[in-house]
């Protein structure tokens, strides 16, 4: 399927690490304010979406994604404003609501969720859930999430939660319903259930072939079709890492101490070196290089694909702000502008 126009972002996890260079860290208070500032830049800059992650590990500073995302409703006019993602597992999906409908009224109607099972599992042992319900805690709040958004008034019981018996939920957003993503990291299995619930689907294409992220693609709209949803009008987002060099080697060779810090401190593992080689060539998921390849790299997922939102992350690892800054305006002002007419040449 081929879309007329595409939605581009920026994203972070709110990654909290130290800089790999000097390994000193900022206080949380100035990583909190780099974030909000990233959201107002990328606004100022007209990228169309900004997204921030939830995770409850000492190298984030975002625990609390929705109290920062309240501070850029406050701090922005335009910008989508969305959780990147929201690991419904382990919230209430009641207080949830609450808060996203909050966000939604104090930015009049720029707030959405996209809700994710989590790749990292400290959040389990924080809040309190035992991580053998890793599946069945997902997909039960990830329903409610969305019976919420739809019904005012609702009565609801489940295995998780205490059932909810003729509750009216306030607030109700600014928009008619909150837009609600499913979080998928590349499995089929996941893609699936999202196209039979019909809910767009924000699909991680962090490293690896391009080509091998299409089966889930197609998964998705395959179900989409089964099950009665509009194939043509639930948009689908892809999102990556993000390294602008001015070659191809440079990039390369600065993308790997960051990344593989970060990956390091959070995983306990990074990349191996062909993981960043084989980013040279255009077909490769993972956006290093130059803006030329990078171009090249967006439209190619296009053309097998179709989606119709790019979210890059180009904060992770402890890159410097000012790094950072010059980054989302190369990528607004030279990678977006060249992307957009090349779709639209596609789509003649």
């Amino acid at each position: 399927m081929k879309n007329k126009s595409m939605e581009f972002g920026i994203y972070t996890l709110g990654d909290h690490l130290s800089a790999p260079q000097s390994n000193e860290r900022v206080h949380p208070s100035k990583r909190i304010k780099q974030i909000i500032d990233m959201a107002v830049l990328a606004e100022n800059e007209g990228l169309d979406v900004f997204a921030l992650g939830e995770s409850h590990q000492p190298q984030f500073a975002s625990q609390a994604h929705t109290t920062i995302l309240s501070a850029i409703a406050q701090a922005t006019d335009t910008i989508r404003i969305s959780s990147g993602s929201t690991v419904i597992s382990t919230l209430d999906p009641v207080r949830l609501f609450e808060d996203f409908a909050t966000i939604d009224n104090i930015s009049r109607g720029r707030a959405e969720i996209i809700a994710g099972r989590g790749s990292r599992t400290g959040n389990f042992d924080v809040l309190g859930y035992d991580l053998n319900d890793y599946e069945t805690l997902f997909e039960e709040k990830f329903d409610l999430l969305n019976q919420l958004n739809r019904n005012a008034v609702i009565t609801w019981s489940g295995q998780h939660r205490p059932p909810l018996n003729n509750i009216e939920i306030h607030p109700r957003p600014f928009q008619a319903t909150l837009p609600i993503w499913r979080a998928v990291g590349g499995h089929p299995a996941s893609a699936l259930k999202a196209g039979k619930a019909g809910v767009p689907m924000a699909l991680a294409t962090l490293a690896g072939s391009s080509e091998a992220f299409k089966e889930t693609v197609d998964t998705w709209r395959t179900a989409l079709s089964k099950y009665g949803h509009d194939v043509d009008t639930i948009p689908l987002a892809t999102t990556s890492l993000m390294y602008i060099g001015t070659t191809n080697e440079q990039a390369i060779y600065e993308a790997i101490q960051p990344f593989n810090h970060g990956l390091n401190a959070i995983n306990g593992r990074g990349f191996p070196y062909r993981v960043f080689e084989r980013t040279r060539h255009y077909q490769d998921a993972l956006m290093i290089g130059t803006v030329d390849l990078i171009v090249k790299k967006i439209v190619h997922q296009y053309t097998l694909f179709g989606h119709t939102r790019f979210l890059a992350q180009l904060d992770f690892g402890g890159i410097a702000k000012d790094q950072v800054e010059a980054m989302i305006k190369t990528y607004a002002r030279e990678i977006v502008p060249r992307v957009r007419k090349k779709i639209d040449a596609l789509n003649q």
